[in-house]
């Protein structure tokens, strides 16, 4: 286990039996180590903001890795899942450690869409590996950034775990696309990934609404039902996120500063853009800098 050593830092929070938040930061040129042991009961979750980290398994037989902006999701009630991590140069890592009776008590209701809280899965192992939400790394930033007094930081942080844990596991009510008919066609759905792609790419100036409806082939009704559908918010909305989290790895490269990052993802004026960091982030960019810095 690696804590404080030159530019990196290890930071263990026990939220409660059972609940645990791990907080890797690798600032160093170095390869950091962490081992744990971890017995079955418990789920794990890791979700890499930058870098890479690598998991190695069986006495390093078995190994995957797990890259900037994805999560994996290990849960395998056979056996122990011992974390032997290799965190590799400019990581930012955060781990959530949940036992199966604690995630239980969180998502009894929603047990019918989370596969492995299933019954016919509740025994079997279950991995998964997908890319970070724009609104998870939001709250997973908020969670490092904190400033908060000792005393209340734990409560702060567990708000913001269950906030994250809401936001990764929100689906659609109805994963076989009944719920919005019009998905069922994949021509359809094709065409609102067009539109991602789209707004993304044009951030700057993006689209309006008709706009893009008209270049996509679909009409405003099917665009935004589509998109709340697959992407679970709205154009806008999505489209804001994204943007605040492209600026913030802007400002992390240490390429350009506040007005040219502004500029970059779509506001004429730097007051605009530090009001809306400030909505999404807490902070300031400057101070945001600032503590990436320290």
């Amino acid at each position: 286990m690696f804590k404080n050593v030159e530019e990196s830092s290890f930071e263990e929070i026990n939220l409660e039996k059972g609940f645990y938040v791990l907080h890797f930061q690798n600032e160093s040129k170095e390869v950091q180590i962490f081992e744990r042991e971890i017995d079955s009961t418990f789920i794990q979750m890791h979700f890499c903001l930058r870098g890479n980290s690598k998991f190695l398994f069986n006495n390093t037989s078995y190994t995957f890795n797990v890259l900037g902006n994805r999560s994996i999701l290990l849960y395998n009630p056979q056996r122990k899942l011992p974390i032997h991590l290799e965190i590799q140069p400019k990581t930012t890592l955060i781990s959530l450690l949940i036992s199966i009776e604690k995630f239980h008590s969180l998502f009894s209701k929603e047990s019918g869409y989370i596969p492995f809280l299933s019954n016919e899965n509740s025994n079997k192992k279950y991995y998964d590996d997908t890319e970070i939400k724009p609104t998870v790394s939001i709250v997973l930033q908020q969670i490092i950034s904190s400033n908060i007094n000792s005393s209340i930081k734990e409560l702060y942080v567990k708000g913001k775990v269950y906030e994250l844990l809401s936001l990764h596991f929100q689906q659609e009510e109805n994963p076989n696309g009944e719920y919005c008919p019009f998905l069922v066609d994949e021509q359809n759905v094709i065409k609102i990934r067009k539109a991602k792609e789209i707004i993304i790419s044009r951030m700057s100036e993006p689209p309006s609404l008709q706009e893009l409806a008209n270049e996509i082939g679909l009409n405003i009704k099917k665009l935004k039902e589509g998109f709340k559908q697959i992407y679970g918010d709205t154009v806008y909305s999505f489209l804001f996120d994204y943007k605040m989290e492209h600026s913030r790895r802007l400002l992390e490269s240490n390429q350009y500063n506040v007005n040219e990052v502004g500029l970059k993802v779509g506001y004429s004026t730097a007051s605009h853009f530090i009001a809306a960091f400030k909505k999404k982030f807490g902070t300031t960019p400057k101070k945001y800098v600032m503590s990436l810095n320290q």
